[in-house]
C-alpha cells in the first residue's frame, strides 16, 4: 500500500503536527514504508504461538493479598487540621 503525499497532508493534521510542505514526499515515504512492515508481518503465520510476556520463559511473581501495614489510623490523623468519624475533613470546594 502506498501513500501519497495528500493523504500525509491529512493524517500529519489529524496528528496536529506541523509538517512543512518541503517534508510531506519524505513522511509520506516513512509513512508507506511502515504500512508495508505491517503486511509483511501480516504474512507471518502464528497459528499455535503463544503470547508471551517476555522473550524468556518466566512466570510473573504473585503475592498473597493480605494488609501488611497499617492500623495506625489515629497517628495519621493527629496531626489533620479538621478529621472527622476516621477521615480528613476539607472544605466544599464545588458548589
Amino acid at each position: 500500500m502506498s501513500i501519497d503525499i495528500e493523504t500525509a497532508r491529512k493524517v500529519a493534521h489529524l496528528a496536529r503536527i506541523a509538517v512543512p510542505e518541503e517534508n510531506l514526499p519524505e513522511l509520506a515515504g516513512k509513512l508507506s514504508g511502515i504500512l508495508d512492515f505491517m503486511e509483511q508481518l501480516n504474512e507471518v503465520d502464528v497459528e499455535g504461538v503463544e503470547p508471551m510476556t517476555s522473550v524468556t520463559p518466566m512466570r510473573l511473581k504473585k503475592r498473597q493479598d493480605v494488609v501488611s501495614d497499617g492500623g495506625y489510623q489515629d497517628k495519621i490523623l493527629k496531626n489533620a487540621p479538621d478529621a472527622r468519624e476516621g477521615f480528613f475533613a476539607v472544605p466544599k470546594v464545588v458548589e
